[in-house]
């Protein structure tokens, strides 16, 4: 048995006021209201997230290439967020990954409990809900579902939903797809810090080592979306995190010292610089602070694909090339794994080069 009840058990059993363990401190509340009332107040003369069109990347024009590398690499540097389109995965595809989602958590809580995860033992693969380990001690407002989706090779389909019955087969062509988006947004990276086009990847563990993990994250309806968050302030630990919604708002980014809302921008897919290429790219590229806001009415999805290097193999540091007396390394060398301890457990250097 789980346990903490679900968030949507809570949000469906009418309750007016949300319980204190979800309840925001107030140095978190800058900015925090219902996700729809912060979109409509976006204002279309201020800072939005940029739109990076892959098109011209395949284009036989080297200026048009380089135009769209250069669009990306400003992206990345300045916000290390964007929205791509034209990004090559087959429009109904996409539509039913999000069929299948929506199909899983339209399931009984009873039913999604089947595949429920153990995080005390470490194992956060399944069905849950987050914990509280973090600094505040405070609860997320969302439900989710994480597995491996690539390679196939290393994925456990046990692990997934055996309803819908399509999931694992929709799963399985999205991941495909969206492997050969993430090899051709790292070789324009690669190309718009002046290295190799196939560097980063190399750098990542290539086609063999590099992993995919896809987190469903499932935000009910809040009462109070003043005072919850469905996910709290952070940085992605992987290379490059890939995010599809069901187009509800909730996404904000940390951006000239304010907290700004996401457009849902159709056909696209939102993109964020994670920790890894901010590490190999000697903070060059932006692994930007980001939450994401819940609502009152209606029920927010994303499928978030997180694209990690292997966890021990790999040392993370800056890149040679872009170390020098002007820009020295600003990063210690760690594995991925030393930098998920350091980040989520605060580990010393001296605690991570312990064998213990």
């Amino acid at each position: 048995m789980p346990t903490l009840a679900r968030v949507e058990s809570l949000s469906d059993s009418g309750l007016t006021t949300i319980p204190k363990e979800y309840v925001r401190p107030e140095s978190e509340r800058d900015n925090l209201g219902d996700a729809f009332d912060e979109a409509t107040k976006l204002d279309s003369a201020g800072p939005q997230v940029p739109i990076v069109d892959l098109a011209g990347f395949d284009s036989t024009d080297e200026k048009e290439r380089a135009k769209c590398v250069e669009a990306l690499r400003k992206a990345a540097e300045d916000w290390g967020v964007m929205h791509i389109v034209n990004h090559g995965i087959a429009k109904e595809v996409i539509e039913k990954v999000r069929e299948a989602g929506k199909a899983f958590f339209d399931l009984p809580v009873g039913e999604k409990e089947k595949y429920a995860n153990d995080q005390e033992s470490g194992d956060i693969q399944g069905y849950g809900s987050k914990l509280a380990n973090n600094e505040c001690g405070q609860l997320e407002w969302q439900d989710y579902f994480f597995h491996l989706i690539f390679p196939e090779d290393k994925t456990n389909l046990a692990l997934g939903p055996k309803q819908p019955a399509e999931y694992t087969e929709v799963t399985k062509e999205f991941a495909k797809q969206l492997r050969v988006v993430a090899t051709k947004m790292l070789s324009m990276l690669s190309l718009g810090l002046g290295l190799e086009s196939g560097k980063l990847e190399k750098e990542l563990g290539g086609m063999e080592e590099l992993l995919m993990q896809m987190k469903i994250n499932y935000y009910p309806k809040c009462p109070q979306p003043e005072l919850a968050l469905g996910v709290e302030a952070h940085t992605d630990v992987s290379s490059l995190t890939f995010l599809l919604t069901n187009m509800v708002p909730g996404l904000q980014l940390y951006y000239g010292d304010k907290w700004v809302i996401a457009e849902c921008v159709p056909d696209s897919l939102l993109v964020h610089i994670g920790d890894t290429l901010e590490i190999l790219s000697n903070g060059s590229y932006r692994s930007i602070l980001h939450r994401s806001l819940v609502n009152k009415d209606r029920v927010r999805i994303s499928w978030a694909v997180f694209r990690e290097p292997p966890k021990e193999t790999i040392v993370l540091q800056p890149l040679p090339e872009l170390v020098s007396e002007a820009a020295p390394a600003g990063f210690p060398p760690r594995t991925f794994k030393q930098h998920i301890q350091h980040k989520l457990f605060k580990k010393t250097e001296e605690e991570l080069a312990s064998p213990k």
